[in-house]
């Protein structure tokens, strides 16, 4: 197994190589991109010595590879990939670039090292891999400061074998929590926990609902000194009780004692690690429906969409004006009144309002309702349109990038709270093309005794023929030929 790193002008970053020997970086980067575009997630290359197969991620304009040789498991290799960016992000900061890659390679090579051995997915906790990696000096206090890489890393100048404040001991062992520092110390505790919630909703064009189906992520920042142990309860409409039946693919942290879990659902028992992570994610169908029916259900629960978007076409004068409405609504039900956005953290960052709330240990402030954030409309673009052009936004900033055909609305958070009622995108669409555009007027016109099918078909296989058409002649008698035709008898 192999993986590199390369930026947005494919050029490579960075390569790292666990087992055997893969085919080279170039020739990999240049078969990936030859395939057409949209490419695969999971490409296989079976002309190679010896034939690989490619996993790819695009993260920060950044495209990240990983080969394989053998067999693997393909949710495996791609999450792992993802927990490669993430752990990159802790240490060399976000966004991800090309650049910060290339000046910190030591760092970006011990930890591709520690995360993966032999090709084997070993460690990917952040926390774990700060006791492990040698930082830079700089670095090292730059991160401590905020509460990830120790700040005990040896200084620029000669290097050591080892870092001070780690053992040889603590190193053969590893900690006693794989996903938390030992001996971590705050200043000031503090816990703040986010539910951000996604709702996909299809509607039929009559505005019928047809599928609604919520994903939710628990968020943590846990500054918090010691060794916590923290309990976290859930709730649902319909009681606690309610978390097993509704909640859907749970998945957890590896900090999350799942026995806990099966006994209570609902209650979340855990010591977190130290900074942010994500503690559990979940999947909520809000029109479920019985797969033993083949009828559809004759009452379906009404749900509450914060946002909805109307599109109306043929506008103005020669019908190439067209206008997007977009409909907030911060009411949510079960709650007083909508927040204004940035009044507090911990609750739903999403169009739904939130399907589960959390009690429990926690320092940090809570918001009374859910809110709006990023408020983002797209609308896909044509390929016979040539540009789009006077975008008018009552709200925000409308903009196409370039070599894209998605137009996309942006309305801030800061707008979000202050809308009323229904903002409004209006633009005009300039150089639409034509079916004549398709046509060339130097072109021949096609000889009508030519078979345009010839070949396609056999003729003796045809269940239909074409019935010929008489020519319709004048006839005049004759009366020598009459008289031949009399006279021949013979």
């Amino acid at each position: 197994m192999s993986g590199e790193i390369d930026a947005s002008t494919y050029t490579m970053s960075s390569n790292h190589v666990y087992r055997s020997r893969p085919p080279s970086a170039a020739a990999i980067l240049s078969l990936y991109l030859a395939h057409p575009a949209p490419r695969p997630p999971l490409l296989y290359f079976p002309d190679l010595s010896p034939p690989v197969t490619v996993f790819s991620i695009v993260e920060s304009n950044l495209l990240f590879l990983a080969l394989s040789e053998v067999d693997t498991e393909p949710l495996l290799v791609l999450e792992f990939l993802h927990r490669v960016v993430d752990v990159l992000e802790d240490f060399v900061g976000a966004p991800l670039l090309s650049s910060k890659i290339q000046a910190n390679y030591d760092v970006i090579a011990q930890l591709l090292h520690e995360m993966c051995d032999g090709g084997i997915v070993c460690n990917t906790e952040p926390n774990a891999l700060q006791e492990v990696v040698e930082m830079p000096g700089w670095m090292g206090k730059l991160l401590g400061g905020v509460g990830f890489a120790g700040s005990s890393g040896p200084s620029l100048g000669p290097p050591k074998p080892l870092k001070p404040s780690i053992s040889s001991a603590a190193i053969n062992q590893g900690p006693a929590i794989p996903w938390r520092k030992a001996g971590v110390r705050h200043t000031s505790n503090e816990l703040y926990v986010d539910i951000v919630e996604t709702l996909s909703v299809t509607i039929a064009p009559s505005g019928r609902l047809l599928s609604a189906l919520v994903l939710g992520t628990i968020a943590f920042t846990a500054k918090l000194s010691g060794v916590p142990d923290l309990l976290l309860s859930l709730t649902a409409p319909g009681g606690q009780h309610a978390i097993g039946q509704k909640i859907d693919l749970p998945v957890f942290h590896p900090c999350v004692r799942l026995a806990r879990w099966r006994e209570r659902p609902g209650e979340l028992s855990f010591v977190p690690p130290d900074g942010q992570f994500i503690l559990a994610g979940y999947e909520v169908d809000l029109l479920p429906i019985d797969p033993d029916l083949n009828e559809p259900p004759k009452h379906m629960e009404k749900i509450f969409l914060p946002a909805t978007v109307d599109i109306r076409k043929s506008l103005g004068p020669t019908g190439a004006d067209f206008e997007v409405r977009l409909t907030l609504n911060t009411d949510f039900p079960g709650y007083p009144s909508a927040p204004r956005p940035g009044a507090g953290r911990g609750g739903s960052g999403s169009g739904t309002p939130s399907f589960v709330g959390s009690s429990g240990g926690g320092g940090g402030g809570n918001s009374p309702s859910p809110i709006l954030d990023e408020v983002v409309v797209t609308v896909p673009i044509s390929k016979a349109v040539r540009s789009v052009t006077d975008m008018k936004a009552s709200r925000g900033d409308a903009h196409i990038s370039p070599g894209s055909e998605v137009l996309e609305w942006r309305v801030p958070t800061k707008d979000t709270g202050t809308v009323s009622g229904t903002a409004t995108l209006r633009c005009t669409v300039a150089g639409h093309q034509t079916l004549d555009d398709d046509f060339d007027d130097t072109a021949e016109d096609p000889d009508p005794n030519v078979d345009l099918l010839q070949g396609y078909y056999d003729p003796s296989t045809a269940t239909s023929k074409r019935k010929k058409k008489k020519k319709k002649t004048k006839k005049t008698k004759s009366s020598s030929s009459a008289t031949a035709s009399a006279a021949d008898p013979d």
